[in-house]
């Protein structure tokens, strides 16, 4: 495993200067220019965690990010989302000459202090997914974002006074409003990437159920899946919940209730021995799925083919 020292970031001020960036003007949140970060060899080889959350829109990346072991190159304009306590890392080309463009949006908790939005900003799923989950904008999209962050460096740039913080939070609940209905978006137009995802969804839960993997491991969970699909739990869930109106949690139970139908119907195997083909400890716990389910009883689904 690689070796990365890891440096926690716990204030907007700290962030600006491990940047090499002047001082923001308010000490828990700042809108800063992409293109105006000076490059460094400073951030590679290390793991960051900030205290504070990051909503950035970044074009011509020059720069590849981590989220644990999986690596992605992004070369397109795309919105990330990362919140306290969330560890990635970086890797400057410190020789690139690409043209870089965008904003980076840093709030501490404390600025929501005492708003309805700090609680609310939980919410949002978007902040759990992984940095290969990014959001990927049209222009139009982009044009509505950057005037509202155009709000905020306003806002903040102007005469502070008792109205600022107000403001500057309802514009930010705004700007996760629209990510939130543009993410939905994506999940739609991105049909390709994530109908093969949906296709290797089926092929894992196949394998599981197929394979006698369930006496041996139990029903998978949804992290076991979301694993051996290389996104985050939430996105995953997220994404099902668009595209089918399901959790991965119901798929799972879905392709279970397949299995038990099957043997039911097809076998003369006991109800006891078929809990535990399908994973179960306890007869009692799968009964209760599968009338929760199909309201009928194990026995009562095989009777109905009698």
């Amino acid at each position: 495993m690689e070796n990365r020292s890891l440096v926690r970031l716990k204030t907007v001020s700290e962030f600006h200067r491990s940047r090499n960036l002047p001082q923001p003007e308010h000490p828990l949140i700042s809108v800063i220019d992409f293109g105006k970060i000076p490059r460094s060899a400073a951030i590679n080889g290390k793991s960051w965690v900030f205290d504070f959350f990051q909503i950035s829109l970044k074009k011509g990346l020059d720069f590849k990010m981590k989220y644990g072991q999986q690596e992605y190159d992004f070369d397109e304009g795309v919105m990330s989302f990362i919140a306290p306590n969330q560890v990635f890392s970086i890797e400057q080309r410190l020789h690139s000459t690409q043209s870089r463009s965008g904003w980076i949006l840093l709030i501490h908790p404390d600025f929501l202090w005492n708003t309805p939005l700090a609680k609310a900003i939980k919410r949002y799923e978007y902040f759990d997914y992984a940095i290969n989950e990014a959001l990927f904008l049209s222009e139009r999209e982009e044009a509505i974002l950057n005037g509202i962050i155009d709000n905020i460096r306003q806002e903040y740039h102007g005469h502070i006074d008792t109205f600022s913080k107000q403001i500057i939070v309802s514009q930010i609940e705004t700007l996760l409003a629209y990510s939130e209905r543009f993410y939905n978006r994506q999940f739609i137009t991105r049909e390709k990437s994530n109908h093969q995802l949906l296709n290797r969804l089926e092929e894992i839960l196949n394998h599981y159920f197929d394979n006698g993997e369930l006496i041996s491991k139990g029903l998978p969970s949804v992290q076991d899946v979301a694993e051996q699909l290389h996104v985050s739990q939430k996105y995953l869930s997220t994404l099902l919940k668009v595209l089918t109106g399901q959790s991965t949690q119901q798929h799972i139970h879905n392709k279970l209730i397949e299995k038990a139908k099957e043997l039911l119907s097809t076998t003369n195997l006991s109800i006891s021995e078929i809990a535990y083909e399908l994973g179960f400890e306890h007869s009692q716990s799968f009964s209760k799925l599968f009338k929760s389910k199909t309201n009928l009883s194990p026995l009562g689904f095989r009777q109905s083919f009698n």
